[in-house]
């Protein structure tokens, strides 16, 4: 009887002592598989959670008063694009001259404060520019050409004659001979852009003089010598005060022409 107690009690020993190595194996277990098995819906630690923020902004479209041309639009696009970093949506219409923006309503507010103060008349100025002609120090004549400009505007003037030079003829068909010919602008030429200072203007000017010379090339018969003299640069101006942009000797002759410039504010 008692070998048979102590048999069972030695069976219950060794059970007790299987379950409680399975257990502590399979808590052990368990972290392990965890850190070698992440779940597939695991996010990064450093992950930002999404912007799940309704979108609260309205949209606005302001119509530009004075921006007339595509690179005023560009600019003040541009402007508004660095000046409201953050959801506002910007974009421009040129077409119509308008800025179409997406944004709060203290953006649409604040973009209006830019654009007013972006979208500014420009200035219009009159440019005279004064031709003095001299013979062996004599004066012979002048010639005054008073132009309307606005800043920022290319604003050209052509004065003289187009002269027909032939550029090569061809046959056709064995019939008369066909003369190409190209038209050659003689005369004065003046090309000009002010633009706005704080202390004046900024002139970049280009003043053309071009004349036919009585000799010929020599490469044929109707092919003229054109002589022209190039004074091209840029001056900064005061208002109302002239300014002489250079003196020109004409070649062959012992004439001189001195080319004086003057601005005024129109509105």
């Amino acid at each position: 009887m008692k070998l048979n107690e102590a048999a069972t009690a030695r069976r219950v020993d060794c059970s007790v002592k299987m379950l409680t190595a399975f257990t502590l194996a399979l808590v052990l277990a368990v972290p392990v598989a965890h850190a070698q098995a992440p779940a597939a819906d695991a996010k990064p630690a450093d992950a930002k959670p999404a912007d799940t923020r309704p979108d609260t902004g309205i949209d606005q479209t302001i119509f530009l008063t004075n921006a007339t041309q595509q690179n005023d639009v560009n600019d003040i696009q541009t402007g508004l694009r660095n000046m409201l970093i953050g959801r506002s949506r910007i974009y421009a219409v040129a077409s119509q001259n308008a800025i179409t923006i997406h944004g709060s309503p203290e953006d649409i507010e604040r973009a209006r404060k830019l654009i007013a103060e972006l979208d500014r008349p420009r200035k219009i100025y009159r440019i005279t520019y004064t031709i003095t002609e001299t013979d062996n120090g004599n004066r012979t004549g002048t010639q005054t050409i008073a132009l309307v400009a606005a800043t920022g505007d290319k604003t050209t003037f052509k004065q003289g004659s187009k002269v027909p030079i032939a550029t090569g003829s061809y046959d056709s068909d064995n019939s008369k001979a066909n003369t190409q010919f190209q038209y050659l602008d003689v005369g004065l030429n003046i090309e000009f852009t002010v633009e706005g200072r704080v202390d004046g203007l900024s002139l970049n000017s280009k003043v053309a003089q071009s004349s036919l010379a009585e000799e010929k090339s020599g490469l044929g018969p109707q092919d003229p010598v054109v002589r022209q003299i190039v004074l091209e640069g840029t001056s900064a101006l005061t208002l109302g005060k002239p300014l002489i942009l250079g003196s020109l000797d004409i070649p062959g002759t012992t004439r001189k022409q001195e080319i004086a410039v003057v601005s005024e504010l129109v509105k």
